[in-house]
């Protein structure tokens, strides 16, 4: 354990370094074309056939913006616009900081290869029961909060969601 530390972690018996095991960092985005939203349906696991938002794992060397954008191509061969932070989401018990982002299409969408099929889907259309993660809820239903304003502040997890977090 490292001096004045809590935590019991790996460190180099010669050098002292240590070896942090961090959270992922997940940036995704809520993509609209008019007043559709783009979902992606999983061709992979976890909840592989359920439907959710263009997002993944940041790679190393890139910002969450660009990682917001790689995601939206290979899962829906997407370019998109980022506008603006939606929001950051907590995740504790699956060690994940997600960050989401209000963004609109720019080109035409199609099925990437981690997607069995994409859509745009008006809001009385989105598949509710069939959406993959609580935090795709969430960002959607603050989205829909906000998306005929032109700014506002970033969301965090919603009130009474800590049993879906910890």
């Amino acid at each position: 354990m490292p001096e004045g530390d809590d935590k019991l972690r790996r460190v180099c018996a010669h050098c002292r370094f240590v070896d942090y095991i961090n959270p992922k960092i997940v940036a995704g985005s809520v993509v609209t074309k008019d007043r559709s939203i783009l979902l992606c349906r999983r061709a992979i696991e976890p909840r592989k056939g359920y439907w959710t938002l263009p997002a993944g794992f940041m790679e190393e060397g890139e910002t969450v913006e660009e990682a917001a954008r790689r995601e939206a191509r290979e899962e829906a061969c997407a370019d998109i616009r980022i506008h603006q932070l939606l929001a950051v989401y907590s995740v504790p018990r699956i060690a994940q900081v997600q960050v989401m982002f209000r963004a609109s299409l720019e080109s035409d969408i199609a099925a990437g290869p981690e997607s069995e099929e994409v859509g745009l889907f008006a809001w009385k259309d989105i598949p509710w029961s069939e959406l993959a993660f609580p935090t795709v809820v969430w960002a959607l239903t603050q989205y829909a909060g906000v998306r005929d304003q032109a700014a506002f502040p970033p969301f965090s997890n919603p009130p009474g969601t800590e049993k879906l977090t910890h």
